[in-house]
């Protein structure tokens, strides 16, 4: 275990890094790079350790080569928006960026050149995708890699599918919040069920399975897309039952919500969290109490996580895509 690690901090105005040198114990904050809607969606690369991803929603797509203290835009990148982003688990310049229309775009050199993964908007049910504003199209607002298949990834479409988890321990297991609740799906997102016993809130905004135990879940939830009366929940039986997690992600007000979490992938014991007033926390047992904040507190504006190992959302819809070279294959999940 090495006792360096980095966490990306993606915030309402702006992104930096937060690093310690010594396992956790003392944290620094890096240099924040203004930016509007940096808390869109954060990705380090698993390849390379001083590289990551951040897709911004209208001001596109940007990269990091010096692990946080400075970002590119991308300007190449098709597409006037970019709702989430993928970094291939093997290959270190080949990533994924889903769109509005609903598209995922890839890039094999680094978001140098993209092209469309077309096969994902062929499906029949593409004509029936929508988003509840009539100022919007469909988006895809989530990405994420079959843990045992890397040319399978799971995009999340529209504004109910807030975010899609999986965990090496048991790859088949997907598990996705959404505006309703949290639900879970146990072979590979071919059948899905409702995992809500024991929420109080219904409003399901993050939610992650541990690395190394697929039944190790944390979620957190809130009565409504306005954040409000928000708590955070830890399962260990794969969500069929919930516990309240009481020491922080609860409140009254928005800022009290936990917006974000990452388990460190070094270390499966520990998980970081972050609230959307800009506080950080982390966990060293598994998620049973997370008092412990990161770096300087709170870090300006609040957002997503996105970590390295350096060690470094209407109607329910995920889609399972084969993303081979020969052309990708979608497939509707409900």
């Amino acid at each position: 275990m090495s006792a360096a690690k980095t966490i990306y901090v993606g915030m309402h105005d702006g992104v930096c890094a937060v690093t310690t040198e010594d396992g956790g114990s003392s944290w620094q904050q890096g240099p924040v790079t203004s930016l509007p809607h940096a808390a869109a969606r954060l990705v380090a690369s698993p390849v390379n350790p001083k590289r990551a991803y951040l897709v911004a929603y209208e001001a596109g797509v940007y990269r990091t080569d010096d692990g946080g203290m400075s970002w590119s835009h991308l300007d190449s990148y098709p597409s006037d928006y970019a709702h989430s982003v993928l970094a291939h688990p093997t290959e270190g310049d080949t990533l994924y960026v889903g769109s509005e229309p609903a598209t995922v775009y890839r890039s094999e050199d680094g978001g140098q050149t993209w092209s469309e993964l077309k096969g994902f908007t062929q499906v029949p049910e593409s004509v029936d995708w929508s988003f509840h504003s009539p100022t919007r199209d469909s988006h895809v607002r989530d990405l994420r890699v079959a843990p045992d298949d890397p040319n399978r990834i799971y995009p999340g479409l529209n504004d109910d599918i807030h975010c899609v988890a999986l965990s090496d321990d048991r790859p088949g297991s997907v598990y996705v919040a959404t505006a309703q609740a949290p639900y879970r799906s146990n072979d590979g997102g071919a059948n899905w069920e409702l995992i809500n016993d024991g929420l109080d809130r219904r409003y399901t905004l993050h939610i992650s399975p541990a690395p190394d135990d697929a039944s190790l879940v944390l979620v957190t939830v809130s009565e409504n897309a306005r954040r409000l009366n928000p708590l955070f929940y830890r399962s260990t039986d794969s969500g069929d039952n919930w516990q309240l997690v009481d020491d922080v992600g609860q409140g009254t007000e928005p800022e009290d919500m936990v917006v974000a979490f990452e388990w460190d992938p070094s270390e499966p014991n520990r998980v970081y969290a972050g609230a959307d007033g800009g506080k950080l926390y982390q966990s060293a047992d598994r998620g049973r109490y997370l008092g412990r904040t990161v770096g300087p507190s709170p870090i300006r504006g609040g957002g997503g996580i996105g970590r390295r190992p350096q060690l470094a959302e209407r109607a329910k819809r995920v889609w399972r895509v084969s993303s081979r070279l020969c052309g990708p294959f979608g497939q509707r999940i409900e």
